[in-house]
């Protein structure tokens, strides 16, 4: 099981979100995580999970160009947390 899922979300610049989803699609991770999913969203929106395995220092997106970008990049790290038994 994964000890680590990275969020990495962006905005386009307006009218430029499938160019920012080719740019997310186009990275490559070294060493590649355990599981990655892209995402997309209005408006221009794109979102990439990745789960990586325990002991593993994950890979993270770089930042797009500048130019592609409505803000910054936001960026996440969450670890799993054990479901409890119900009362």
């Amino acid at each position: 099981m994964a000890a680590v899922t990275l969020m990495w979300e962006a905005r386009a610049a307006a009218g430029r979100g499938p160019e920012l989803l080719a740019w997310a699609r186009s990275r490559t991770l070294a060493p590649a995580p355990d599981r990655r999913e892209t995402f997309r969203a209005e408006p221009d929106r794109v979102l990439v999970l990745t789960w990586w395995p325990d002991g593993t220092v994950p890979t993270e997106l770089p930042d797009p160009p500048p130019d592609l970008l409505h803000r910054p990049v936001h960026r996440w790290h969450f670890e799993p947390v054990p479901e409890t038994p119900g009362p």
